[in-house]
């Protein structure tokens, strides 16, 4: 990671040891804000990806920072998703987000603050993406 960690634009953080649970393969935390609205940098080691998820009361931005990732929505086909590319997911939408096989991948997370109005709150981590699934991408 060292190689990766002196291109980034954005530090590379700490072990997302909060989170590993809900992450196939290992992947790193910066949080940037807490005010207003909740920026982090996440940067997934290749392979690492997050399971399924939803966030019921925010909206999510991932911004492409670095290397190559993919990001998928329920019923539609995984994207890539590289430096400079953005990606809303609004709240209710179960979604994951990770790196491409063969290479690092970061992405600015925002969170902005809205009722999905299900009457949940937070997030619902869910099934890991499966390895065949995740296989077939390039």
């Amino acid at each position: 990671m060292n190689d990766y960690a002196k291109k980034s634009m954005f530090a590379v953080g700490k072990p997302n040891e909060a989170f590993s649970k809900y992450f196939s393969g290992d992947s790193y935390l910066e949080v940037l804000n807490t005010s207003s609205a909740f920026v982090a940098n996440v940067t997934f080691e290749p392979g690492c990806r997050n399971n399924w998820h939803i966030h019921h009361t925010e909206a999510q931005i991932l911004i492409g920072v670095g290397g190559r990732g993919w990001v998928q929505i329920e019923g539609e086909e995984a994207k890539p998703l590289n430096a400079g590319e953005v990606v809303c997911i609004e709240p209710g939408v179960k979604h994951w987000h990770g790196a491409a096989k063969d290479s690092w991948f970061s992405h600015l997370s925002i969170s902005v603050p809205k009722d999905d109005g299900s009457g949940k709150s937070g997030t619902d981590w869910l099934e890991a993406v499966s390895d065949e699934a995740y296989g077939k991408l390039d």
